[in-house]
């Protein structure tokens, strides 16, 4: 059995099984390549049948989202290291051994990333996950070479190893042990921020997760939800409330959660002048299911925290009023001048 499993996760992905998945195969001999196929009605299959015939392929009867797909796919594996790869990733010559040789010399990381840059412009860094994963202290996500919707170049300037606060889900090498003992993905999530959720939860098990940049992929993004969809904005806003509640300690939730109300709010109108109501429904309506999950969410609560007090350190800063008041608009300028 190889040491290392690289599982695509695809539904309905054909066209990036032709195009992407033969520089994994190239790029990963030392790997077992799995894809896993959340009940495609289009041709993935029978591609992967005529042109991949020697290639693993677990097959679900239902979608399991990202999420459920990934607990089914990892509960049937005991590789030692398992890489969650998006389809829509073109992985480069020497992607693998980077990562692995760090985590082999460091047994108390449970994940990794690499470096990963935007396909249709290479000199770019990628929204999902770019060069790492932070949190602010309200639980924003943003990246070094992301803040929002800036990206930067990649010249060089996060080329370093780095601690994260989380890493991303679309290039996600992890301890498969650590990932079944964490509970795996949040199923509720169903898509999107669910990684996070993921290792603050490891975080939490006195994990740590890093950024191993030597290693760097392509990605394409946006190939399950655009941005424009009120879907998204409905996913990424409930998901942040379900990430602050299970896991900020009891203490904090007390002011953070109205904070994070009012937030809210003010996002939702600006969204909704901005793009659509559509958007800014998506807001309400994510806060009111987000109310209805309480119940589930407080027993997940008490199965990760210690204590009342457990807490992890984020970034002690408000990310929209740095980025949208203050102007400070990269990684470099929130972590020089916060």
């Amino acid at each position: 059995m190889a040491k290392t499993a690289v599982v695509i996760l695809n539904f309905n992905g054909v066209q990036y099984l032709e195009q992407f998945l033969a520089s994994v195969t190239q790029y990963s001999k030392e790997a077992e390549v799995i894809v896993v196929d959340n009940a495609s009605t289009d041709d993935s299959i029978s591609f992967l049948e005529e042109n991949y015939p020697k290639l693993r392929v677990i097959q679900f009867e239902k979608n399991l989202g990202f999420t459920g797909g990934y607990n089914e796919a990892l509960d049937q594996l005991d590789n030692e290291y398992s890489v969650l790869l998006n389809s829509d990733i073109e992985v480069t010559p020497n992607w693998i051994e980077p990562i692995i040789d760090y985590m082999d010399k460091h047994p108390h990381v449970a994940a990794c990333q690499p470096k990963i840059l935007d396909f249709n412009q290479k000199s770019k860094f990628e929204y999902a996950g770019a060069a790492g994963g932070f949190l602010d202290f309200m639980g924003f996500p943003y990246c070094r070479g992301r803040v929002f919707d800036t990206l930067e170049e990649d010249q060089g300037q996060y080329d370093q190893i780095k601690q994260l606060d989380w890493a991303t889900g679309a290039c996600m090498f992890v301890r498969t042990a650590d990932f079944k003992s964490a509970g795996g993905f949040d199923t509720d999530f169903f898509a999107h921020m669910e990684e996070i959720d993921l290792c603050w939860r490891m975080r939490l098990m006195g994990k740590s997760l890093f950024c191993v940049p030597e290693s760097k992929v392509y990605h394409v993004g946006g190939g399950t939800l655009n941005k424009l969809n009120p879907r998204k904005t409905y996913l990424n806003f409930r998901n942040n409330l379900s990430l602050l509640f299970k896991n900020e300690n009891a203490f904090n939730l007390f002011w953070k959660l109205p904070l994070k109300w009012g937030l809210d709010m003010a996002a939702a109108f600006k969204l909704g002048l901005g793009q659509s109501w559509g958007h800014g429904w998506a807001v309400l309506r994510a806060h009111i299911d987000f109310l209805k999950l309480l119940p589930k969410n407080l027993k997940k609560r008490r199965q990760v925290h210690l204590s009342p007090s457990t807490s992890i350190r984020n970034s002690q800063f408000l990310l929209p009023y740095q980025y949208f008041i203050k102007g400070r608009k990269t990684y470099h300028d929130l972590h020089q001048k916060s």
